[in-house]
């Protein structure tokens, strides 16, 4: 069997978080979509399920936390390119997200910015050369 991971995160407003979220790149999988989720594929093995707030909460007993006040998880996702790191950057900004709420990080071998969407959850959009690694 496959390993996937299934991230799935609170939000507000369905219809517009899935326009970000395919604004960098994630496809809507709609046989898991619907008024109260939206399952947005961004690999073979990882997907993101956005959930109404009211449906989020009905899977933990923990109150829900406010991303835009508090930091709840750092998702960090892999670009085939720097360009590709701003392209999708730029692209959530449009579509109504954040772009850069910290410096941008340039190491050469390693290209990282950062984007929040609607609801406050930060993503590190990130591009790796190993054969530059340091060592390698």
């Amino acid at each position: 069997m496959t390993r996937m991971i299934f991230v799935n995160l609170a939000v507000q407003d369905l219809a517009a978080a899935t326009r970000v979220y395919e604004a960098f790149g994630c496809k809507q999988n709609l046989q898991f979509s619907g008024e109260t989720a939206s399952s947005m594929v961004w690999s073979d093995t990882i997907n993101f399920h956005l959930l109404t707030r009211d449906y989020f909460g009905s899977f933990t007993p923990k109150p829900l936390a406010d991303a835009h006040t508090a930091t709840e998880v750092l998702i960090a996702i892999n670009f085939d390119s720097r360009g590709a790191v701003d392209a999708a950057v730029d692209a959530v900004a449009a579509a109504g997200g954040k772009a850069d709420p910290r410096p941008p990080v340039d190491m050469g071998w390693m290209y990282n910015r950062a984007f929040e969407d609607l609801d406050g959850h930060i993503f590190e959009a990130t591009w790796m050369d190993m054969s530059a690694f340091p060592g390698a």
